[in-house]
């Protein structure tokens, strides 16, 4: 086994991670189809204390999504973006938890592009085991368990249709690098530039580990601030499809809280996310 590959699971944690996936997935589904109805009638940005944009939407589908899986998951801690800003935490995680961004891209959202996604992921020892991540507006949704991703194309009333096996890819002679749409910054500029030529492709959301995952790219560093919301479901997909997450200083990355010290509980380090890089 590679620095990085999920190491081997019983059967018995693989028919569950697959029974798990097979409700996540119609919660993503009907969560993205609440936002696509306000997206089509028309969005009204509201402030959080943060300063940072939410709407009707970002709400409606963490309502939809914690439902769900207070439902079908009663004994498995939940932190949620949406309920994360009132200051509604779990005071204990434990070893399994899940985390959700209802609406990751909310500025891409209010933009009118299709860069904005439903995140829904399953940590298990530090670690994103399963994930689900619904692009609503282009209607590809992205699922991942450990030794498993597939790409899930879906209908105009959001329903899943034609699906296929996704892997990372052996990277050419000149990488693919995705980059943040709304939060590049000058450090990972100057990552980027260590790699020389290579097509830049500027993304939102968390379609960025999509893309590597799909082997549609093959690396997305990323120097700035985020939440484990915000990247957990990605991540899994990417993991389960033969990528990594590391930090910055090549270590892999983990999830829970108080990661990085002094900043809010569930806070990300900075990250690189990479598929087969050949040894670069």
């Amino acid at each position: 086994m590679t620095d990085g590959e999920t190491p081997p699971i019983a059967e018995e944690t693989q028919a569950r991670d697959a029974a798990m996936l097979a409700v996540l997935e119609p919660l993503a589904l009907a969560a993205g189809r609440r936002i696509m109805e306000i997206f089509n009638a028309g969005v009204v940005v509201e402030a959080k204390p943060d300063f940072s944009p939410v709407t009707q939407a970002d709400r409606d589908a963490e309502a939809i999504i914690l439902k769900g899986l207070r439902e079908n998951f009663p004994d498995i801690p939940i932190i949620a973006e949406e309920e994360a800003a009132e200051g509604r935490l779990p005071t204990d995680v434990g070893r399994s938890f899940f985390l959700v961004d209802p609406l990751d891209g909310t500025r891409e959202f209010v933009r009118g592009n299709s860069d904005f996604t439903v995140n829904i992921a399953l940590v298990r020892d530090c670690v994103p085991v399963v994930g689900i991540v619904y692009a609503p507006a282009r209607n590809l949704l992205y699922a991942g368990r450990p030794g498993f991703a597939e790409e899930i194309a879906t209908t105009a009333s959001h329903e899943a249709s034609a699906r296929r096996r996704i892997a990372v890819r052996e990277c050419g002679e000149t990488l693919t690098i995705v980059a943040s749409r709304s939060h590049r910054t000058p450090e990972t500029d100057d990552y980027i530039a260590r790699y020389g030529a290579a097509d830049i492709v500027s993304v939102g959301s968390s379609l960025k580990f999509c893309m590597l995952a799909a082997g549609a790219a093959d690396l997305y560093p990323r120097f700035g601030r985020t939440m484990q919301w915000d990247t957990a479901a990605g991540d899994a997909v990417l993991r389960a499809a033969g990528g990594a997450m590391r930090t910055v200083d090549g270590e892999i990355f983990r999830y829970g809280s108080g990661v990085v010290e002094g900043d809010a509980p569930f806070a990300n380090p900075n990250f690189i996310a990479e598929g087969r890089l050949g040894g670069r």
